[in-house]
């Protein structure tokens, strides 16, 4: 597999190749902002997208866990944020009765906008939820990762893996109507980008830690083969709206996840450590839980004239 990565360097943007393992050495690329994207267009394939960010670059030596240094969602325009986080929903087999059949017409499944790429965390930040949450699920997704040119086509980046956590007590409370609130918790996406084709297979194992000890485990998968609807036809029908083709747009669209704590009847809560282990891609997510400050007096006041 091609991985790429992003990152923060005392105030310079690098790329670096690899999933590199904390305390470890690893060779950064001195990058400009939007120099990735471009490779991305420009280039055919992962080799010509690796080359063309590493080949003649001033490099720097960094060793993973410096202060300094900061991971970046992939490909995340930080000057402009020009970027969506958005997905489906109700994508998975496991939520039907009944598998697909090979002539079965595409229904394109439920879609949600999550909000600005700038409201993506990495590893290890703690994610905040409303103040008082009915019943926060987490979700191991598969994230494509799209980026416009400047005639508004979409061109295929590769793939990560996010946790969409979500409060879907208050989806249940009014499925129809209530789902949008129910999304306005912050989302994680792991930093690699992932430049092959969307995966098939996806396997891995959910933790939420309470007070340093594991207080629930799960398995889940997430890849093009666990879903009802074909990972193709979701990404066309959705990439076919022009406002989802605005140049330099980057999209980071969300596939869906399996069932997890709250099929279980477990309950995620304030300071809970949710842990991500995708071991089919060596890749762990991490992040701790942290209920936001109720509205203020000033905040909920309406505006009169």
């Amino acid at each position: 597999m091609s991985i790429l990565f992003e990152c923060e360097y005392k105030g310079q943007r690098y790329a670096g190749v690899g999933v590199p393992a904390p305390g470890d050495t690893h060779v950064l690329h001195r990058v400009t902002e939007g120099q990735v994207r471009a490779a991305v267009i420009a280039a055919r394939g992962p080799e010509a997208v690796l080359a063309a960010v590493t080949e003649g670059a001033e490099t720097v030596e960094v060793t993973i866990g410096d202060p300094e240094l900061r991971f970046l969602p992939p490909l995340l325009p930080t000057s402009t944020n020009n970027a969506l986080v958005n997905g489906f929903m109700g994508t998975h087999r496991s939520k039907f009765d009944h598998d697909p059949s090979p002539d079965e017409e595409f229904t394109p499944p439920n879609y949600y906008q999550k909000g600005f790429g700038s409201w993506l965390r990495m590893p290890d930040e703690p994610l905040i939820t409303p103040a008082d949450p009915i019943w926060l699920i987490e979700e191991p997704e598969v994230a494509l990762v799209y980026v416009n040119d400047d005639d508004g086509v979409p061109h295929y980046a590769g793939y990560t893996f996010g946790n969409d956590l979500n409060d879907i007590g208050v989806h249940l409370k009014n499925p129809w109507a209530w789902t949008p609130y129910a999304k306005l918790c912050e989302t994680s996406l792991a930093p690699w980008l992932f430049l092959d084709e969307p995966p098939r297979t996806v396997t891995g194992r959910v933790t939420i830690e309470r007070d340093g000890a594991p207080a629930w485990e799960g398995d889940f998968s997430c890849g093009g083969d666990s879903l009802y609807q074909r990972v193709e036809d979701m990404t066309a029908y959705v990439l076919s709206h022009p406002i989802l083709r605005q140049p330099g747009l980057v999209n980071y669209l969300l596939l869906g996840a399996d069932k997890a704590t709250y099929h279980d009847g477990f309950r995620i809560e304030d300071g809970d450590r949710m842990v991500i282990d995708v071991s089919s891609h060596g890749v762990v997510l991490a992040n701790p839980v942290q209920y936001g400050q109720a509205a203020t007096t000033d905040s909920r006041r309406t505006a009169s004239r």
